[in-house]
Parts: structure tokens; sequence; C-alpha cells
């Protein structure tokens, strides 16, 4: 059964740090491109970051770029969000994504994805 678990989501004051966790189960997870979206209230789910499965590639929404971090370990099954300078518009349910197996580019298209979290919270305060 395939599993995504994404944890380290939280409260934080605007200029802090928070790094997030997805832990993959069920598949082959070295071999699946992975990525992050995100949903504010009131909005549609939009693209973060994505890292291709070998993590030589990578791509990163321009709101975030310069601040957030993907990648990932292989070996434990886990792809990472760092993000630094939080700001109260990155306020969102932040939610892992897995699509594979060996696609050969990174993607920021939803519906390519297979499977999904169940998202963690991210509250930045002004």
């Amino acid at each position: 059964q395939v599993r995504l678990g994404e944890s380290g989501g939280g409260l934080v004051q605007a200029g802090d740090s928070l790094r997030l966790s997805c832990a993959a189960s069920g598949f082959t997870f070295s071999s699946y491109r992975m990525a992050w979206f995100r949903q504010a209230p009131g909005k549609e789910r939009e693209f973060v970051a994505s890292i291709s499965w070998s993590a030589t590639s990578t791509d990163y929404a321009a709101s975030v770029k310069g601040r957030f971090t993907i990648s990932r370990d292989n070996a434990k099954n886990i792809v990472y969000l760092q993000m630094n300078s939080l700001k109260p518009e990155d306020t969102a349910v932040y939610y892992c994504a897995a699509d594979g197996p060996f696609k050969r580019r990174v993607s920021n298209i939803q519906n390519e994805y297979d499977y999904w979290g169940q998202g963690t919270q991210v509250t930045v305060s002004s």
C-alpha cells in the first residue's frame, strides 16, 4: 500500500525556518520524482518544488525560489522541503506527491503525480 506522510509543519513567525519531511512507503521511492504542492485557504493548490528521481534536477515556483530547497534521501525514502525566510503568504497546507517510475524530467503539473499525502499545515504569522 502506497503511503506518503508529511510532517514538520507548524506555526512560526515571519522570517523563521521550517523543514518539512515526507516519508514514503509502498513503492520504489528511489525511482519516483517527487514534488511539494501547497494550498492556501480559498485558493487552488499550487506547485512549490519538484526533484527528479536521481536528485540531479530540481524546479521551484518563482515565489519560493531562493528561499526553499527540496532534497531527498533515497536510502531513507524521505523527501524534504527546507523553507527559509518564511512569509505570511507561505501559509498553506503543504502536500508531497510522487510520480514514476523513472520519469525523465521534473514536473510542476499536479495531474502528472500519482500519489499524494494528506498534507501538513504551515502557518506563518506576521
